[in-house]
């Protein structure tokens, strides 16, 4: 069986669940071409030692351009922050090979331009990590939305809501310095991939951008907060659908708020990453005596779920979806195309973060095509 020798840059939370999910993929899935952990870097030898260690990586580098060069590395996968996405996308993209990049796609709209071009001049396959909407409720749900079961959609409203600086004694750390780490760089990016994949572009939209806690404690004292703990767009889509979504990193309470709800002409979808092996679906059926949303569980039925488990409603998790992520991207370079998400959908994402931002910032709509 074929392998390919996989090249990881980070080896922190997001590092350890790709090599977890590299480690597994080809006994989850069978899948033809199988990978190597060839080389780790980290951001010191020592780290990255460590990391290779506890990983099963065959070799270690503190400089990523090592492991970008290194000949036995054949893809690369980035999970690092994301203000080095650019250039490791970019380098790896000159010698021709394949490139996984976490999400958000670099650290700007500006980046995630600059990654794009590179990937179509290089010809190389190229994806990007938005987990969540391989679940499969989530899979199901844009199969039922694109077959027609709740008719013509008309609203939809998502969120990507947390509380992990919810407390405004938390000190100050990266997440609270700099654009990109906010919650239009951190956690907006997957509720708005999720939005485009049910409901399609957006045509125009409307957004706040706030910070709530404008100071944080520092290690020198009282430091300034300089991006956003949460925000809010209405828009429309191209579909015709308005739509409504918030992101929030201080919403009390909510630990994996990724929720949705889509309404149409013939019923309505409502789904909970808290709860995220259940899709609640009505639709206007039947006397009106006993309508109602009624829980589906996920099970064998759905996409994406037997190859984890054989039992309804047993459940798959988190590390499963980057599983699915890792089985698209051995795919996707064993047909040398791009899968879904490629670096195109991460650069709509951006364009839509960039225009909600400057919509909060002039005060006005923002126009992103004319095509409603």
């Amino acid at each position: 069986m074929p392998e390919i020798g996989i090249g990881l840059v980070g080896g922190g939370y997001m590092g350890k669940a790709h090599a977890v999910a590299l480690s597994a993929v080809g006994a989850v899935f069978n899948t033809p071409l199988r990978p190597r952990l060839e080389m780790i870097a980290a951001s010191s030898p020592v780290t990255a030692e460590r990391h290779r260690q506890a990983y099963g990586f065959h070799r270690s580098t503190g400089d990523w351009r090592v492991l970008v060069a290194d000949p036995r590395v054949e893809a690369i996968v980035i999970a690092s922050p994301q203000d080095t996405h650019r250039a490791i996308a970019e380098a790896a993209f000159k010698l021709g090979k394949p490139v996984f990049c976490e999400k958000p796609l670099g650290a700007s709209l500006a980046d995630a331009e600059a990654m794009t071009r590179a990937a179509d001049a290089s010809g190389a396959v190229h994806m990007v990590g938005f987990n969540y909407v391989r679940t499969p409720a989530t899979q199901f749900a844009r199969k039922l939305i694109a077959g027609g079961v709740i008719g013509q959609v008309s609203w939809f409203r998502g969120e990507h809501t947390e509380d992990f600086l919810a407390d405004p004694a938390l000190p100050a750390n990266w997440r609270t310095r700099g654009m990109a780490n906010g919650v239009l760089g951190d956690l907006a990016p997957h509720m708005l991939n999720c939005a485009l994949a049910l409901m399609g572009p957006v045509e125009s939209l409307s957004a706040m951008v706030e910070t709530v806690h404008a100071t944080r404690n520092g290690k020198d004292g009282p430091e300034a907060v300089t991006n956003d703990d949460h925000t809010q767009l209405m828009c429309r889509f191209e579909n015709g659908a308005m739509g409504h979504l918030y992101f929030s990193r201080i919403a009390t309470g909510r630990k994996m708020g990724y929720a949705y709800e889509v309404h149409g002409t013939a019923g309505a979808i409502r789904f909970d990453q808290e709860d995220q092996n259940a899709l609640w679906l009505y639709t206007a059926e039947g006397p009106e005596a006993v309508r109602g949303f009624r829980k589906i569980l996920a099970g064998p039925a759905h996409p994406d779920y037997v190859e984890f488990c054989q039992g309804p409603g047993h459940g798959t998790g988190y590390q499963d979806q980057i599983i699915i992520e890792a089985r698209d991207f051995l795919a996707a370079i064993a047909d040398g195309r791009a899968r879904w998400p490629s670096f195109h959908d991460g650069l709509e994402v951006w364009r839509i973060a960039d225009a909600a931002a400057r919509s909060a910032s002039e005060g006005r709509w923002i126009k992103l095509s004319g095509k409603y």
